[in-house]
Parts: structure tokens; sequence; C-alpha cells
């Protein structure tokens, strides 16, 4: 059977915002779809709508793709031609239909991408900031911790970094970043391609001051954090020290106010900072 008569998977790139980029081949990929699968039928119906599309809408999210897979594949192999949206973006990117590119070029079935816009390279862009190399890392980790601990692990890339960022979360996150590397220009870009598309550019610490006194942010976040420099600042490595000091003390039952008291002669820092980072982990 040729690749014409088995059909082919499509991953399509739908806008991040304004649906106006929308393509012409997006449109008419869409159009010509067998089925459509999405991560959610409102979101992409209102995309279909706009249009005057009319297909056959399946879900096909992260909870239910592995279950999907091989009929999907069937399909394309049948001749129908299956096309795969995530809910903004370009699909693969952060979403589950890697796992899907990943089945059918295993299966050795056709494959094709319509380009669309990528938030990740339209932050990159608005960021300003040097982008010849970067790194996307999608959602740092929710606990304080963690996403600390992360952060250390990716200070050494050589690059711009990219994060995805919840608004109810990304104060949190910029204060965490600018605790691990403070001397780096970090660029929140929020609503891109919107109406309210903008961009807020400083150094870490002072970011994060500004964010932390705006009484609301929304929208879709997307954090760029500028790559490391010569002299990037040694000391930030302490932090990881201390908390591992912190976890220590923990462990062996040293109350809060006597590892404050302890840890703060040791790293030569205010006793109250290290008592709220105590808390912080806590």
């Amino acid at each position: 059977m040729s690749d014409a008569q088995r059909g082919m998977l499509s991953l399509v790139g739908t806008p991040i915002g304004n649906l106006d980029d929308a393509s012409p081949r997006v449109l008419y990929t869409l159009r010509s779809a067998d089925v459509l699968l999405c991560e959610d039928t409102r979101v992409t119906s209102k995309l279909l709508s706009r249009f005057d599309i009319h297909v056959p809408l399946q879900r096909c999210d992260q909870n239910v793709i592995a279950s999907r897979v091989e009929g999907v594949l069937e399909r394309v192999g049948a001749g129908e031609r299956v096309a795969f949206v995530s809910d903004a973006g370009m699909p693969g990117v952060s979403d589950p239909g890697q796992h899907l590119v990943d089945a059918a070029l295993d299966w050795g079935l056709p494959v094709e991408v319509i380009p669309g816009p990528s938030a990740v390279t339209c932050a990159l862009v608005a960021s300003g900031l040097p982008m010849e190399h970067f790194f996307f890392e999608g959602f740092l980790p929710r606990k304080v911790g963690a996403r600390m601990r992360r952060l250390q692990e990716l200070m050494p890339v050589p690059g711009a970094l990219v994060f995805y960022e919840s608004p109810h979360r990304v104060v949190a996150t910029v204060q965490t970043i600018a605790d691990v590397m403070p001397r780096r220009r970090v660029a929140l870009v929020r609503e891109l391609t919107k109406l309210h598309e903008e961009v807020v550019r400083d150094m870490a610490p002072g970011l994060a001051d500004k964010l932390a006194a705006r009484d609301e942010i929304r929208g879709e976040c997307v954090l760029v954090v500028e790559g490391p420099s010569a002299d990037e600042a040694l000391p930030v490595a302490r932090v990881g020290n201390l908390d591992d000091e912190i976890r220590a003390g923990l462990e062996a039952g040293e109350s809060k106010a006597r590892l404050a008291k302890r840890l703060s002669k040791q790293f030569s820092q205010p006793r109250a900072d290290v008592y709220n980072r105590i808390l912080e982990l806590t």
C-alpha cells in the first residue's frame, strides 16, 4: 500500500492567542482531516467555529492518549487523515503529541508537521535576550525546595532558559530564580499575541520585586532567563549548601530557632533570613 493510500498523521500548530495567526495550510489540513485529536474539545471547538470547520473531534490528552495510540495508528494505516492539535501552539512541545509521533514512526507511518506559532520561540524573540543557544524546561517543580534544586542543576546550561508558568505561581518562581541566579536578567512574556501582550524585563531580583508589587497577574506566562556569564556569582552555590544543612538539622530534630541561630553564623547571613528559609523548606 502506498503512502498516499495509507493516510497521514498531521501535527498541526494552532494559534497561541490570536486566532488570525492560523495559516491557510493549517486551515486546509484541519478541514481535510477525517478526525481531529485534541487535548480539550471545548478549546478546539472555538477554533473550528471561528473558521467554520466541521470535523469530528476526539479527546486525546495525556490522561487517555496511551489507550488511543493503537486505534489512531490503525486509522492512519487504513488510509485516513488524522490531525492532532494541542490547545495552543505546536503539538509535541510540552504536551502528549510527542508520544503519538514516536509510535507512528515506529509503525513506519507517514507523519507531517504543519508549522504554527510556538510560545517558546515567540517569547525568546520578545525577550530581547541572547538566544544563540537555549534550553526549554517546561514547568518547574511547584515546591520551593525542588524548584531551587532544579534551577541549580540548570545553572551551567550554556544558553537562555525558557520556562512555562502559571500566573498564580509566577511570582514565587521568579523569586526562586532571583535566589539562585541573582545576576541574570529575566523576562516575563505574558499573553503572547493577545490584546494585553506584555514583556517585563529586569535583573532577577528587580523583576521579582516588580511582580510581587502587583495586585494580580493574569494570562499565560513564559519566563526567559539569560544564559550564564563568565563572572556569574559563585556565592549562589552556598544557597544549596544552606538548604542541605537545614534539612540535616531538621532531620536530626534540631529546633527551628536553634537551627537558624547556628546556620546564620555558619553562613554569615541574617538570622531572620535563615529562619524564613527554614520555614520555606518545611
